[in-house]
């Protein structure tokens, strides 16, 4: 099992069950959300190579600004594109 502690919430914790991993990513659209933080974007830029000399298919995304949640349409195109999401965090 594993636990994972969100830090952007003071309340009691709550068991969330994991998404299920692919068995592959051949062929799966994978999504690198870029979060606009300083180097993010090369840290993505070498994860995209990897995955795709892997057989996937990469989008790029990147939120206005590191200090806010992604706005919803942002979210949504994710969520209709993609088959799983990368987020970077960098500094």
């Amino acid at each position: 099992m594993t636990v994972v502690l969100d830090p952007t919430s003071g309340k009691v914790a709550q068991s969330i069950e994991t998404a299920p991993r692919p068995s592959s990513i051949d062929g799966l659209k994978i999504g690198l959300l870029d979060i606009s933080k300083p180097r993010g974007d090369k840290f993505l830029d070498r994860l995209e190579e990897r995955l795709t000399e892997r057989g996937a298919q990469v989008s790029r995304y990147v939120k206005p600004t590191f200090s806010k949640p992604a706005p919803v349409d942002l979210r949504h195109e994710i969520a209709t594109n993609c088959d799983a999401v990368i987020e970077a965090l960098a500094d």
